[in-house]
């Protein structure tokens, strides 16, 4: 037998406020059409002042416990991807601990950007695996509204917030593709490449920054390595892109998703896309789609699920996940 981290509860939790493409209209030399054609981007949601990223974090849990028929107190670990924590330190993770009143586990983040939910996926599932826990709450918040240069037509459309959280239990599986669980995860990352997408500040610096990005580079990367990390997960489970219920990308732009489904082989009916309505909701974007893609019944118990996403680092990476 084979221990696996099945997934047991999702949950998703998005900002009251919806800015639509046209707010961006007043201020910005842009239209509605420009950021749709460019991104496919249609709409996202802003926190609210005072409404920070473990706020965000620990109503997706809530929601994701709840779905799992579970309370704080059953999961044994905690992992946040963020890059927008409330606070230099303690991690947003263990703020989210006490929000939904977990007193015996232990909580960490992980920052990996945009890649941040792959790697906190990783790291849970390996906990599991390893028996170091038995319950793991998986989280993706952000807030990247705070980080933004409003002036910066390129970038300050593209982004919003959100938060998706998955719970993952220790179940035995007979260690073949069949399993539920996460069957495969692959990991990333290239330092040389700062540059293109990155925020110019931070506490080393004594500043706070905002962010910066070369999209065509940014582009050019994201197709060639988000096809060839999905490839090299697939092949860990000696499966291939034909065995795909659904691929879950990171919701970054259109573009880009329609580009590494046409590199995988994987038809578009096949895509879960959540970008019209969120935006890029960095280490946010992949949970939160795979919430939504649950409540729209797209996604169903037995599915095989292809996750993959990149982001500053630059750090990729992809997961496979039978549901």
């Amino acid at each position: 037998m084979t221990r696996r981290a099945v997934v047991i509860g999702v949950g998703h939790y998005l900002p009251e406020r919806v800015v639509p493409n046209s707010e961006f209209e007043k201020s910005l030399d842009t239209t509605d059409e420009w950021i749709k054609s460019r991104s496919g981007i249609e709409r996202r949601h802003f926190a609210a002042p005072g409404e920070t990223t473990s706020d965000l974090g620990a109503k997706a849990a809530m929601k994701a416990l709840k779905s799992a028929g579970l309370t704080g107190e059953d999961v044994d670990a905690i992992v946040v991807a963020t890059s927008t924590a409330d606070l230099t330190f303690p991690s947003a993770a263990t703020m989210v601990q006490d929000a939904i009143g977990n007193t015996k586990g232990f909580a960490f983040d992980v920052q990996a950007v945009c890649a941040g939910f792959a790697f906190a996926l990783a790291n849970a599932n390996a906990l599991i695996v390893s028996g170091q826990a038995n319950r793991a709450l998986v989280i993706g918040a952000e807030t990247f509204s705070r980080i933004m240069d409003w002036t910066d037509r390129s970038t300050c459309v593209l982004f919003g917030d959100g938060a998706g959280a998955l719970v993952l239990e220790a179940q035995e599986g007979n260690g073949t593709a069949d399993d539920r669980g996460v069957l495969a995860t692959d990991l990333n990352s290239d330092g040389r490449y700062k540059e293109i997408l990155y925020v110019d500040g931070g506490v080393s610096t004594h500043t706070t920054g905002v962010l910066k990005m070369q999209g065509k580079e940014v582009f050019r990367h994201a197709v060639e390595k988000l096809a060839e990390t999905a490839h090299t997960s697939l092949a860990k489970v000696g499966l291939t892109a034909e065995d795909v219920d659904w691929v879950v990308p990171h919701q970054a732009n259109i573009r880009i998703i329609k580009s590494t489904a046409k590199k995988l082989g994987v038809d578009m009916d096949r895509v879960v896309v959540t970008v019209q309505d969120h935006g890029n909701t960095s280490a946010a974007s992949i949970p939160l789609a795979l919430s939504v893609g649950v409540e729209n019944s797209q996604i169903k118990q037995g599915d095989l699920i292809v996750t993959e996403a990149i982001g500053g680092g630059l750090a990729w990476g992809s997961a496979i996940i039978r549901w």
